[in-house]
């Protein structure tokens, strides 16, 4: 008799090989010999997502690879076992924040200048476009930085320069975080994920906030999962503060660049606002 985590391997191992058909939850609960009910907990506690959630995880990475061998958007949903494009356009806003015509474009057109900086963090690379600045990350290598951001946008034209946008915007890693207007961003997302960011750009320096009053700032109260997700996809790191928002029960939480990261920044900024 297999036991939880076996009965796991085999569903994932299925999946594996046939979400191009988009098995259903009872046709995956099967491999478990468990009820949909049963079985959809389990797999969430294993595997932190719903069966459904991983497929379309799957689906998506699938879908990126077929659309970089230049397969149209009805093709690929073909590929995939979609109802046709729609769907393909429906999942790739719910996992990658934008349309699979936005992926396929991968930022023809664009001039992105970058360079490297240091924070007090650390080394970051960061980058813009003539709108404002379009990435700021952290990075322990230069080399991951540059093909992090190109994997961003695959087709833009890169130019390795600083420029006024980015040096206007490392001064807010030693100044006061209250002018941030003053710098401009280029932001690619959902309507849903640039909800968030803007809500995040409002939380003061060196204070903090939590995943659900982010969801009651932008009524969508019951919508925690989805603003974590969009917090978590975050491309501008620090001027986009999605450092400051924890969990309720005042557990520091997940960060895209690191949780000791994180709780490193908080102290500083909570360092800097006891001193002023």
């Amino acid at each position: 008799m297999m036991n939880d985590y076996e009965k796991i391997e085999k569903v994932i191992l299925f999946l594996q090989q046939h979400f191009t058909k988009q098995p259903d939850l009872q046709e995956i609960a099967k491999q478990a010999y468990l009820s949909p009910f049963h079985f959809q907990r389990l797999f969430k506690e294993w595997a932190g997502v719903s069966p459904k959630k991983f497929v379309q995880f799957l689906s998506v990475e699938y879908a990126k690879h077929l659309l970089n061998q230049n397969l149209t958007l009805s093709e690929t949903s073909y590929q995939l076992g979609l109802s046709g494009t729609s769907r393909l356009h429906d999942l790739f806003i719910g996992i990658e924040g934008m349309t699979p015509g936005e992926f396929k474009n991968g930022g023809e057109g664009l001039i992105i200048r970058y360079s490297f900086g240091k924070s007090p963090f650390g080394e970051v690379i960061i980058a813009s476009t003539n709108k404002g600045i379009c990435h700021l990350a952290f990075i322990k290598e230069q080399s991951i930085g540059i093909n992090n951001l190109i994997n961003l946008f695959p087709k833009a034209h890169f130019i390795k320069k600083d420029d006024a946008i980015q040096t206007d915007a490392l001064h807010f890693f030693n100044n006061d975080w209250n002018d941030i207007k003053q710098i401009k961003l280029h932001l690619k997302g959902t309507p849903f994920q640039l909800k968030v960011w803007q809500s995040l750009l409002q939380i003061p320096f060196g204070k903090l906030t939590t995943y659900g009053q982010i969801a009651s700032d932008i009524k969508q109260e019951n919508a925690f999962r989805a603003v974590g997700t969009a917090i978590g996809s975050n491309p501008i790191a620090y001027l986009i503060p999605c450092h400051r928002v924890i969990k309720s029960s005042g557990i520091i939480g997940e960060y895209r660049w690191g949780g000791f990261l994180k709780k490193a920044i908080i102290g500083w900024e909570a360092a800097k606002v006891s001193i002023e």
